[in-house]
Order: structure tokens, then sequence, then C-alpha cells
């Protein structure tokens, strides 16, 4: 990538490894090779931010602003919700201690927010005008809600609840795989949501992403709503390099 070109740094914190990669924020794409770390068994702040550390060592040459996600309510730098993470999430202050940690600026962002707004700038969504909200189907149900090209973050909409059930309680992928749901079957409970979604917000555009938005052809169409529905494009490199462009936009 010539130094012409705006780069940011992004790491993308899961329950399960720690992904972090230089991007390439005018073609949204990693400008060197992504690493991954694993998730240590006791993630807390304090040891998520070593593993940040550690990860950040492979890329010597970065500087500038780094965009980390965290799987919960961000506002303001500060995390507020741990639903699928350690306790020890709730009320710290992510922005200070990872910018310590790493010696240089450091701007936190919820991990679906960070997807929506990379599948709007450089994904699925390019170019969309007015409301996409975007979904990752995984572990629980993530929402972003970006409006012509600005997000409004911690929508949360995977814990509204939808025929006396928490969503994705009943919606998520990883119950579709536990419960060997049919993509048929599946597909008619995503119905109910959306069509819930679609009722409340009036969106322009529903994007479906997390890793199973893949097999997107096997449910997607059957997903009855009047509102277009597409698969997202960047599957896993969406976080890293939301999160990237996230820092930039907040320097």
């Amino acid at each position: 990538m010539s130094s012409g070109k705006r780069r940011g740094f992004g790491i993308d914190f899961g329950g399960t490894g720690i992904k972090g990669a230089p991007v390439d924020l005018v073609e949204g794409e990693f400008a060197a090779e992504r690493v991954r770390i694993k998730t240590p068994a006791s993630s807390t702040p304090e040891n998520v931010a070593e593993v940040f550390a550690e990860l950040l060592a492979e890329f010597p040459d970065v500087d500038g602003p780094i965009g980390v996600t965290v799987p919960g309510v961000v506002r303001h730098g500060i995390v507020r919700s741990a639903a699928n993470i350690d306790d020890a999430w709730i009320g710290a202050d992510a922005d200070t201690l990872f910018t310590r940690a790493l010696k240089r600026p450091v701007h936190a962002v919820n991990d679906a927010d960070a997807a929506g707004l990379a599948e709007v700038h450089y994904g699925a969504a390019k170019g969309q005008r007015g409301l996409v909200i975007v979904t990752t189907l995984g572990t629980g149900i993530g929402t972003a809600f970006v409006y012509d090209g600005m997000l409004l973050p911690n929508t949360e909409l995977g814990h509204i609840e939808v025929d006396g059930h928490e969503a994705e309680a009943r919606m998520s992928n990883r119950v579709r795989e536990e419960k060997e749901l049919s993509w048929k079957h599946w597909a008619k409970r995503l119905t109910t949501y959306y069509q819930t979604l679609e009722r409340l917000f009036s969106p322009d555009l529903f994007l479906v992403g997390g890793g199973v938005s893949k097999d997107f052809e096997e449910f997607g169409p059957l997903i009855e709503v009047d509102t277009e529905l597409r698969p997202a494009t960047l599957l896993n490199k969406a976080g890293v390099i939301g999160a990237a462009l996230y820092a930039s936009e907040h320097a």
C-alpha cells in the first residue's frame, strides 16, 4: 500500500480469539496479514489488555490510534454490559485501560457496531442511503444501526422480547446449532424477528452478518419481510476493519 493512503489498526476481541491487523482505510482491506491470539481463559480487562499488547508487538511500524471491539455496550469508552464476557468488564474504562497498555490512543466500540460501520462503508451496504440495520447472527444476536453512514451505537436488539422470549435465546445461530434446527425452521423464527424490527424501525435495508452469512442462500430467501435483505460480505474481517475506521473517526 502506498504511503499516501490512510492506515488504521483494528483489534477484534471475541470469546475464543483476539484478531488484529493494520487496515487500508481507503479500500477497507487488511494492509498486512492478520494475527490471531487465543482469548485467555480468564478474559478480564487486564488479561485482555496484555494480549492486545502482545498482538500489537507483531506490528512494530504501526502508529496512530487503535480501534478495539468489545462484545458489550460501550458508552464513551466505558463498558456497560457483559452478556458473554467476564463480569469484570462492567464499568471498566476500556479507552483509558487500553491506551495505557498500548501506549497510544485507543477507542473501544461495540463489536456489532464495528461490523456495521465496515459493511456500510466498504461492504454489502456501501453507498446505501437511509437506515441500514446490520444483524450479526452468532453466539447471540448483535445489531448496528447506520443512517446515511452515521452510526447510532449500542442498539443491542438481540435482547428485545419477541413472542415472549428474548430474541437471541430462540433465534441466534448458536440456538440453531444446539437445537439442530433445519434452515426452514430457523428462517421461520428469523422471519418473526425481522418483521418485528421492520414494524418498529422501517429500515431501508437489513444486512445479515456473522459467520453463518456464508450460508445465506440456505435460509435468507426463506425469511419473509418487505425490506430488502442482503448477506454481509466482509465476514470475519468486519470487526477489525470497523474498529480501525471507528478509531480514525474519533482520533
